[in-house]
Protein backbone atom coordinates (compact mmCIF):
# COMPACT_ATOMS: atom_id res chain seq x y z
CA UNK A 1 0.00 0.00 0.00
CA UNK A 2 1.11 3.43 -1.10
CA UNK A 3 1.29 6.86 1.21
CA UNK A 4 -0.05 9.68 -0.78
CA UNK A 5 0.25 12.97 0.99
CA UNK A 6 -2.60 15.86 -0.06
CA UNK A 7 -0.94 19.26 0.81
CA UNK A 8 -3.62 21.75 0.17
CA UNK A 9 -5.11 24.60 2.31
CA UNK A 10 -8.71 24.50 1.03
CA UNK A 11 -10.27 21.46 3.23
CA UNK A 12 -12.78 20.88 0.52
CA UNK A 13 -10.17 20.49 -2.96
CA UNK A 14 -8.10 18.18 -0.47
CA UNK A 15 -10.93 16.07 0.22
CA UNK A 16 -12.10 15.91 -2.85
CA UNK A 17 -8.30 14.82 -4.14
CA UNK A 18 -8.96 11.84 -1.16
CA UNK A 19 -12.48 10.79 -2.91
CA UNK A 20 -10.99 10.71 -5.76
CA UNK A 21 -8.33 8.17 -4.60
CA UNK A 22 -10.65 6.51 -2.30
CA UNK A 23 -11.03 2.98 -3.11
CA UNK A 24 -7.12 2.55 -4.55
CA UNK A 25 -5.90 0.99 -1.62
CA UNK A 26 -3.61 3.69 -0.50
CA UNK A 27 -2.99 5.18 3.11
CA UNK A 28 -3.56 9.07 2.88
CA UNK A 29 -2.78 12.09 4.86
CA UNK A 30 -3.76 15.39 4.39
CA UNK A 31 -1.58 18.78 5.28
CA UNK A 32 -3.11 22.60 5.17
CA UNK A 33 -0.19 24.12 4.62
CA UNK A 34 3.36 24.04 3.51
CA UNK A 35 4.95 23.55 6.94
CA UNK A 36 2.64 21.04 7.86
CA UNK A 37 3.65 19.06 4.17
CA UNK A 38 7.47 19.56 4.95
CA UNK A 39 7.00 18.39 8.59
CA UNK A 40 4.92 15.15 7.39
CA UNK A 41 7.48 14.15 4.33
CA UNK A 42 10.21 13.77 6.86
CA UNK A 43 8.51 12.11 9.33
CA UNK A 44 5.96 9.67 7.62
CA UNK A 45 7.75 9.42 4.51
CA UNK A 46 4.87 9.53 1.48
CA UNK A 47 5.58 8.21 -1.61
CA UNK A 48 3.16 10.16 -3.79
CA UNK A 49 2.59 14.50 -2.32
CA UNK A 50 -0.19 15.72 -4.63
CA UNK A 51 0.87 19.07 -3.89
CA UNK A 52 -0.92 22.67 -4.17
CA UNK A 53 0.71 25.57 -5.33
CA UNK A 54 -1.37 28.53 -3.63
CA UNK A 55 -0.10 28.01 0.19
CA UNK A 56 -0.33 29.79 3.00
CA UNK A 57 2.65 30.69 4.36
CA UNK A 58 5.18 28.53 2.22
CA UNK A 59 3.88 28.35 -1.40
CA UNK A 60 4.17 24.41 -3.25
CA UNK A 61 7.04 25.82 -5.25
CA UNK A 62 8.96 26.50 -2.47
CA UNK A 63 8.09 23.15 -0.22
CA UNK A 64 9.17 21.70 -3.80
CA UNK A 65 12.36 23.39 -3.81
CA UNK A 66 12.91 22.29 0.26
CA UNK A 67 11.73 18.62 -0.54
CA UNK A 68 14.11 18.41 -3.15
CA UNK A 69 16.97 19.99 -1.30
CA UNK A 70 16.79 17.39 1.78
CA UNK A 71 18.32 13.81 0.98
CA UNK A 72 15.83 12.06 3.58
CA UNK A 73 12.47 13.70 0.70
CA UNK A 74 14.07 14.19 -2.68
CA UNK A 75 12.69 11.40 -3.76
CA UNK A 76 9.44 11.23 -2.78
CA UNK A 77 7.41 11.58 -6.23
CA UNK A 78 5.76 14.80 -6.11
CA UNK A 79 2.57 15.84 -8.54
CA UNK A 80 1.40 19.75 -8.40
CA UNK A 81 -2.10 20.54 -8.44
CA UNK A 82 -3.46 24.26 -9.19
CA UNK A 83 -5.94 26.61 -10.59
CA UNK A 84 -2.85 28.25 -12.31
CA UNK A 85 -2.85 27.38 -15.99
CA UNK A 86 -0.06 29.94 -17.14
CA UNK A 87 3.32 28.58 -18.64
CA UNK A 88 5.52 30.28 -16.29
CA UNK A 89 3.95 28.43 -13.72
CA UNK A 90 4.32 25.28 -15.52
CA UNK A 91 8.12 26.33 -16.09
CA UNK A 92 8.80 27.17 -12.34
CA UNK A 93 6.73 24.32 -11.17
CA UNK A 94 9.33 21.75 -13.40
CA UNK A 95 12.46 23.99 -12.11
CA UNK A 96 11.07 23.77 -8.66
CA UNK A 97 11.57 20.14 -9.39
CA UNK A 98 7.82 18.73 -9.77
CA UNK A 99 7.77 15.07 -11.75
CA UNK A 100 4.54 16.06 -12.88
CA UNK A 101 1.47 19.24 -12.95
CA UNK A 102 -2.02 19.50 -13.09
CA UNK A 103 -4.46 21.92 -13.48
CA UNK A 104 -8.12 22.23 -11.71
CA UNK A 105 -10.65 21.57 -12.50
CA UNK A 106 -9.17 17.73 -11.88
CA UNK A 107 -10.45 14.64 -14.17
CA UNK A 108 -10.28 11.48 -11.68
CA UNK A 109 -8.88 9.54 -14.30
CA UNK A 110 -6.20 11.16 -15.21
CA UNK A 111 -5.35 11.93 -11.89
CA UNK A 112 -5.50 8.17 -10.42
CA UNK A 113 -3.07 7.23 -14.02
CA UNK A 114 -0.58 10.50 -12.95
CA UNK A 115 -0.35 8.39 -9.52
CA UNK A 116 -0.13 4.94 -10.71
CA UNK A 117 2.55 6.50 -12.86
CA UNK A 118 4.60 8.30 -10.33
CA UNK A 119 4.20 5.20 -8.35
CA UNK A 120 5.15 3.21 -10.76
CA UNK A 121 8.30 5.32 -11.72
CA UNK A 122 9.56 5.62 -8.69
CA UNK A 123 10.31 1.25 -7.90
CA UNK A 124 12.71 1.81 -10.55
CA UNK A 125 16.32 1.83 -9.71
CA UNK A 126 17.51 4.53 -11.88
CA UNK A 127 15.72 7.85 -13.01
CA UNK A 128 15.98 6.64 -16.63
CA UNK A 129 14.24 3.36 -15.78
CA UNK A 130 11.81 5.79 -13.61
CA UNK A 131 11.03 8.33 -16.28
CA UNK A 132 11.07 5.55 -19.18
CA UNK A 133 8.39 3.84 -17.12
CA UNK A 134 6.60 7.01 -16.13
CA UNK A 135 6.10 8.08 -19.82
CA UNK A 136 5.01 4.51 -20.77
CA UNK A 137 2.54 4.28 -18.50
CA UNK A 138 1.16 7.79 -19.12
CA UNK A 139 1.13 6.75 -23.16
CA UNK A 140 -0.64 3.80 -22.74
CA UNK A 141 -2.90 5.05 -20.17
CA UNK A 142 -2.75 2.14 -17.99
CA UNK A 143 -4.09 2.37 -14.85
CA UNK A 144 -2.15 -0.48 -12.87
CA UNK A 145 1.92 -0.99 -13.16
CA UNK A 146 3.04 -3.24 -15.26
CA UNK A 147 4.08 -6.57 -13.91
CA UNK A 148 7.55 -7.83 -13.86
Amino acid sequence: MARILIADDNVQNAELLEAHLDGSGHEIRIALNGEETLQLARTWQPDVILLDIMMPKISGFEVCRRLRADAATRDIGILMITALDQTTDVETAVEAGTDDFLTKPINKTELLLRVQALLASRSMSSEVERTLVYLGTVQEGRLTPPRS
